[in-house]
């Protein structure tokens, strides 16, 4: 387990400490102003301890994940732990729950001897009694009790929680019993997500839109941008580039150059990033990804999940590798298979902007709504038949239900510029270094030596040896597939329906990409991400072979 570092003796830890979907991401947004996205109303939505000290108070606040009860998930074991090197614990508890959520709290954590302070949040949806019970609070644990709206915490809420951290008093060594007067539980209203059957189909209807719109609209941009950049920029810089020495010129304007390749990446990435980051922040912000998790548990288990494992497989759709950190919400008997789900069947954004760049330059562009079906299904029965049914006794439950609102400007801004700074700082210089190697092995005939080796395996599943430069840039990194777009996708137009769909199946699914696999390392063992790979593996090519035999 990942330890917090003691600040230094000058600054107080402020650990933030509550249930799941208590409102602690939001209260660290406040406070910080430092989110990074994670201003999130979906249950286990951080799964981190993350830490920042405050400019205008000697505090270091540290936000923890969501605590749950008769829990074996690491996050939790994480929230325990950073509770007890705190030097003020700040308990978050709903102001819809709040007299079973500081009870829980008051008996699951060691607060003796602890200075503590307690923060009421949700106080726009509380009963009009929440302000006696804050009262009572305050005089049965002699500790500051704030009641806020932490979605919406202005400077004067923002005061009030940094001069209850500053009161902050110690617990006695044994807590007494308290006897909170009883006030109205609050649950949210119940909709259509919650019936039986009808439940279901609406949340895998809403989560196919969650993703299909925004992709939809990315592949109209991006077909629409393409043959004008083509035109206005990439030709006249061709031109004006064509008299550089062979090897200058292979890496810049060749057939893998930088300019020449490595702008398909942004254009066809980018807008997927873009958009898929909007939809899962307004999903996440305002509880709908809660209610289709919920809605979903039941037959998730069918595959060896609960309900709660589909939010890091979600994630994994924006990316694979906080998609795997996230699975330390997930319960010690579903980890492994939700990790095993997510490097099959949750195709990052990345994986979708060059899929869709694949299907669109080879003009086939229909190709991409079956092969996202077809990777969810296959990634599925991959998880059944190598982990098994989930069993009825394992794994809590999802009963409670999120409270649909409308979504936070504030959040939905902060997530999507995380997003976007990831992709334009991290992803982007991965894709172009993926260009400059391929532009090399180009050079010195290493391609063409390999596309030889591998002809005859490829031409067993019908496809030409030129595809192999495809498969193996995309082992490293699922954009990797773009590198097949050469001299304008020339390769790819020579192709049928049936080899490109093959082709983009093979080089997606394959392996996970070796980011993804080294997180899975340093999360889960050296055995683990092997185990994760082979069967991977394994799953693919079976899986190519049987699709090799019904398209040509």
């Amino acid at each position: 387990m990942r330890m917090l570092k003691s600040p230094p003796a000058s600054f107080t830890s402020v650990v933030l400490t509550g249930m799941e979907s208590s409102g602690k991401s939001a209260l660290f947004r406040g406070l910080t102003g430092r989110a990074i996205g994670d201003e999130a109303n979906f249950r286990g939505s951080t799964v981190v301890c993350r830490t920042c000290r405050l400019s205008d108070c000697p505090c270091e606040v540290v936000d923890t994940p969501g605590i749950r009860l008769a829990d074996d998930s690491r996050s939790t074991r994480e929230a325990l732990a950073a509770a007890e090197q705190a030097d003020v614990i700040l308990l978050v508890a709903r102001a819809t729950h709040a007299e079973q959520e500081i009870e829980l709290l008051l008996r699951q954590l060691d607060l003796s001897q602890k200075r503590t302070a307690l923060a009421i949040t949700f106080r726009d949806k509380a009963p009009e009694e929440i302000e006696t019970l804050a009262r009572h609070y305050r005089a049965a644990l002699n500790v500051p009790v704030v009641l806020i709206d932490a979605r919406r915490l202005d400077s004067e809420g923002r005061r009030a929680v940094l001069d209850a951290v500053g009161k902050a008093s110690e617990l006695p060594l044994k807590i007494p019993l308290i006897r909170a007067p009883a006030i109205p539980v609050i649950n949210p209203a119940r909709t259509v997500f919650e019936r039986p059957f009808w439940g279901a189909a609406l949340a895998i209807l809403a989560m196919a839109a969650m993703f299909a719109l925004p992709v939809y609209l990315a592949f109209l941009f991006a077909s629409w941008a393409q043959p004008l950049v083509d035109g206005l920029a990439i030709a006249p810089i061709k031109a004006a580039l064509a008299g550089l020495p062979a090897l200058p010129a292979a890496l810049l304007v060749g057939g893998y150059g930088v300019i020449t390749l490595g702008w398909y990446s942004f254009l066809w990435a980018f807008p997927v990033v873009l958009l898929i980051g909007v939809s899962v922040a307004l999903a996440e912000e305002s509880g709908l990804k809660d209610r289709i998790t919920a809605a979903l548990d039941p037959h998730m288990r069918r595959i060896g999940l609960s309900g709660r494992d589909l939010i890091p497989v979600l994630s994994g759709f924006g990316c694979n590798v906080v998609a795997v950190f996230q699975s330390r919400s997930c319960s010690a008997c579903t980890r492994k298979s939700c990790v095993s789900l997510i490097a099959f069947g949750s195709a990052c954004s990345y994986q979708i902007g060059a899929s869709l760049s694949i299907f669109g330059s080879a003009g086939h562009p229909g190709l991409f709504a079956p092969y996202l079906f077809a990777l969810f299904v296959v990634g599925a029965l991959h998880t059944r038949l190598w982990h098994g049914a989930l069993d009825k006794q394992a794994a809590q439950p999802l009963t409670e239900r999120a409270f649909l609102q409308a979504p936070s400007f504030r959040a939905v801004s902060w997530r999507l510029r995380s997003v976007l700074k990831q992709f334009l700082l991290q992803a982007m210089p991965v894709f172009l270094g993926i260009c400059v190697a391929a532009a090399l092995l180009e050079y010195f005939g290493v391609i063409g030596l390999l596309s030889q080796a591998v002809a005859p395996a490829l031409s067993l599943l019908h496809l030409p040896g030129e595809t192999a430069p495809g498969i193996l840039f995309s082992i490293l990194r699922k954009d990797g597939l773009l590198v097949l777009n050469q001299d304008d996708g020339a390769m790819l137009k020579s192709l049928s329906a049936g080899q490109i769909f093959l082709l983009v199946w093979l080089a997606s699914s394959l392996t996970a990409c070796l980011v993804t696999l080294w997180t899975i390392r340093r999360e889960l063992g050296w055995r683990e991400a092997a185990a994760v790979a082979t069967r991977q593996v394994t799953t693919s090519i079976v899986s190519t072979g049987l699709l090799s035999l019904f398209i040509r």
